[in-house]
């Protein structure tokens, strides 16, 4: 019977273990006395609430392609006003001001409350609960929380996971690694650097083989309407909605890789007005193709289509969740990228059969928190949950 060990250094621990005195080094009680755990818990959780809101500038910008140093101050997302110091202080100004702008009195988001709350909890517990004799490891957890928390709310607003999160992560994990090697539980540099790398390759490689293998089974979906079913291409402002009879979706949700193509037969069409007639429509993510013309989507404000069939390109998750899922076993291993997946993948069918129970449903549910979530429980309780797994597998066996 296999029996699992965690091979790094968890998130949450119960050592209690004192630091000794060697080579004139300053012992952990030491260090106790001048700082008493409670002021360590509470300068983390501050420091939380510091870099949450500092994610909250991460979460808003790098979906839309903008840079988090430039402008170097906040602004109001409704007026673009610069907003003062006084009014960006981590969870009081958001209460304060009652989640409004006070120029434009345009309402703001409460997950910027909620990112500023979780990062200081996270961190409050990353101090608490860390081992002693490795208290140096708190950084890259907390390296490794704060890219969980980004990836979790862009994927959910944007359904994606930018590159500066998943490889940025990747690369995060194996410097730490290789600096750190205590973080997966070896004493030398070469090993710590290769645990790093077998998780990065390890995460990547298995959800790969998901998607690619979820793309030649389930890559392209054809649906035929008679009558001809009412097509609209509206964009509005940054994002662009697909109206299809009475279904909606986002324009954005087709491009997993931004490769993909949609294809239409249409019995009627018009650009912005402009009737075009029959013909066959293939949909990049930014442009149209119609009968030898093409058409910059970023300068279209409307198409119209009566469509005979349409060719829908579908895939089983996107590439950000590979790249995401490479950066988790960068920071925790193999063993931990497979927990993860099928902690993830639970998690996902429970909340999807909620969500049809509740009759909610997307069209695409983004993946990426039920990673985070799925690395959270392993940094957690991981190791003790797949122990329990085996124990009670061997009890009812040997029943």
């Amino acid at each position: 019977m296999t029996k699992w060990s965690h091979a790094g250094s968890p998130l949450f621990s119960s050592s209690r273990q004192g630091l000794t005195l060697s080579g004139g080094r300053l012992s952990f009680h030491s260090v106790s006395v001048l700082f008493p755990p409670e002021l360590v818990v509470g300068a983390s959780a501050f420091l939380g609430a510091i870099v949450g809101s500092f994610l909250n500038v991460c979460i808003y910008r790098l979906p839309r392609g903008q840079s988090v140093c430039r402008p170097a101050r906040s602004f109001c997302p409704g007026c673009r006003k610069t907003i003062p110091w006084w009014e960006n202080i981590p969870l009081v100004s958001w209460v304060w001001l009652r989640g409004r702008c006070s120029n434009c009195g345009v309402s703001i988001s409460p997950r910027y409350f909620l990112v500023e709350l979780l990062t200081a909890l996270l961190f409050a517990g990353v101090a608490a609960c860390a081992d002693p004799s490795h208290l140096w490891l708190m950084v890259p957890q907390w390296v490794f929380v704060a890219i969980l928390l980004v990836a979790t709310f862009v994927d959910l607003e944007h359904l994606i996971i930018p590159d500066e999160i998943t490889w940025g992560g990747v690369v995060a994990g194996l410097v730490f690694s290789f600096g750190l090697p205590e973080l997966h539980g070896v004493s030398g540099r070469a090993e710590g650097f290769a645990a790093a790398l077998l998780g990065a390759f390890a995460g990547y490689g298995l959800l790969w083989g998901v998607v690619e293998g979820g793309r030649l089974l389930f890559g392209r979906k054809k649906i035929s309407y008679a009558p001809p079913v009412e097509v609209v291409w509206t964009r509005n402002g940054e994002e662009a909605v697909l109206s299809v009879g009475e279904e909606e979706m986002v324009w954005g949700e087709f491009f997993f890789r931004g490769t993909e193509r949609l294809q239409m037969k249409v019995m009627r069409s018009e650009v912005d007005g402009l009737a075009l007639g029959p013909g066959e429509f293939q949909w990049g993510l930014n442009e149209v193709r119609m009968e030898g013309r093409v058409f910059d989507l970023n300068q279209v404000h409307q198409i119209r289509l009566g469509a005979e069939w349409i060719v829908f390109p579908r895939e089983a998750m996107g590439f950000g969740d590979v790249k995401f899922l490479a950066a988790i076993g960068a920071f925790l291993g193999w063993k931990a990228v497979l927990f993860t997946v099928v902690a993830a993948s639970t998690l996902g069918a429970i909340v999807g059969m909620l969500l049809l129970i509740l009759r909610k449903h997307r069209s695409v549910i983004p993946f990426g928190p039920y990673l985070a979530l799925g690395a959270f429980l392993w940094m957690a309780a991981g190791p003790l949950l797949v122990d329990a797994y085996w124990r009670w597998v061997g009890f009812a066996m040997a029943r």
